[in-house]
């Protein structure tokens, strides 16, 4: 059944205000062009959009043929203001941005672990409503959050989880409940899986599997453009795989014993002090690099740099290690790709993704390509504004948004 005029007016706007929003901005005749639409229609929608506030002349395009410059039409930016969230489990780091994702302020706060629920979550509001009063902005649109730990796909409430601290959820429940703004949670792996995807390493893969290494290890499943959350939300928690090295098993509740007991930030951090790499000290200009980056990167980095024998052997075990948790994922998904994303991910670079991707050959007859990470820890805020973006593109670009 053919689509109703209003239908097929809807469907329209929001495709010519994808397209501005990717590619702006545009004239009426490279939108004619993009759509597919007539010249009279693209007409009446440049003028629906414009009387909506979404969309107006941002200048002149130059031309060789005679007469007039046609006008350039753009995105209104300062429409809708979002945020996003990093929740770690000792800081928040947040980032406020307008319609077209551009950062217009962004702030980072170190929470210690002996800090109360409610003074941690107090700090972690304050900052934000801060932050958006420094970047000049409206009362905020879309507040996209990413957490470690399980997300219920059902609500969409982030789940207690033992090992992360009690301010985790109280901050959530306070922003939802203090803030007009729509406010999204979404687990902190999936979002650097959208970010590496969107503008990072994966940028030309539908399919692929993120390991994301920082401070814990997780993963992020892609599958033909598509997160794959799993029936709890759990899809990805590979820190509770069982594998061989550890001293023992993990439990339902503490995964000591799995891969994050071989990979985690702790246990890589071992692993350098074993090999006699440091895992902090001064970066090239006196500064203390461990403040840029966390100590499991700086370890890896370090032994880059130095690039000797103890450094090579760290590197090598390092990619042992990484290898068993992947060839369990590849065996079961075969995605063709592996980023190593987060910090380590980072700083290891293409130096230990081939290793880790030499490793994974020998071990698997699925060929799977190992990249490094683009983003590093940064992808997690990317990815939160990413999905800020997005719901504030579903309600502003639908028919009386």
């Amino acid at each position: 059944m053919p689509a109703s005029p209003s239908t097929a007016r809807a469907i329209n706007d929001r495709l010519a205000l994808r397209l501005l929003q990717q590619d702006g901005p545009l004239t009426a005749t490279q939108l004619k062009t993009l759509t597919g639409l007539s010249r009279p229609t693209v007409a009446d929608l440049v003028d629906r959009l414009q009387d909506a506030g979404l969309v107006r002349v941002v200048g002149e395009s130059g031309s060789d043929r005679r007469g007039p410059n046609a006008r350039l039409y753009g995105i209104v930016a300062d429409r809708a203001h979002l945020a996003a969230l990093d929740v770690r489990t000792d800081s928040v780091a947040v980032a406020v941005a307008d319609l077209l994702g551009v950062t217009l302020a962004e702030a980072t706060l170190p929470i210690g672990s002996d800090t109360g629920t409610r003074f941690a979550v107090e700090r972690a509001v304050g900052m934000l409503e801060r932050t958006a009063r420094t970047a000049g902005t409206a009362p905020l649109h879309s507040v996209g959050i990413g957490a470690p730990g399980l997300i219920d796909p059902v609500t969409g409430e982030l789940r207690n989880t033992a090992g992360l601290p009690a301010w985790h959820g109280g901050l959530v429940r306070e922003l939802q409940q203090r803030l007009s703004a729509t406010v999204l949670v979404e687990n902190e792996t999936n979002l650097a899986a959208v970010a590496e995807h969107r503008i990072g390493a994966a940028q030309d893969r539908d399919t692929f599997v993120l390991l994301w290494l920082g401070h814990g290890i997780g993963a992020a499943v892609m599958l033909d453009g598509k997160l794959r959350r799993g029936a709890s939300g759990g899809a990805g928690e590979i820190g509770f795989l069982p594998v061989p090295g550890t001293s023992g098993v993990p439990s339902s509740v503490n995964c000591e014993g799995g891969f994050h007991s071989l990979v985690g930030s702790a246990a890589v951090c071992e692993l350098a002090a074993r090999h006699g790499i440091p895992a902090w000290g001064p970066s090239a200009d006196g500064a203390q690099e461990q403040e840029q980056d966390p100590a499991a990167a700086f370890a890896v980095r370090a032994a880059l740099r130095v690039g000797d024998a103890a450094g090579e052997a760290f590197l090598s075990e390092l990619a042992d290690r990484l290898a068993l948790g992947a060839a369990s994922v590849v065996s079961v998904l075969d995605p063709g790709c592996l980023v190593l994303a987060g910090e380590v991910g980072r700083a290891g670079g293409d130096v230990l993704a081939a290793r880790v991707e030499e490793r994974l050959a020998r071990m698997s007859p699925l060929r799977t390509e190992v990249r490094a990470g683009m983003l590093g820890g940064g992808a997690v805020l990317r990815g939160a504004l990413f999905a800020a973006r997005e719901a504030a593109q579903d309600a502003l670009f639908s028919p009386g948004g």
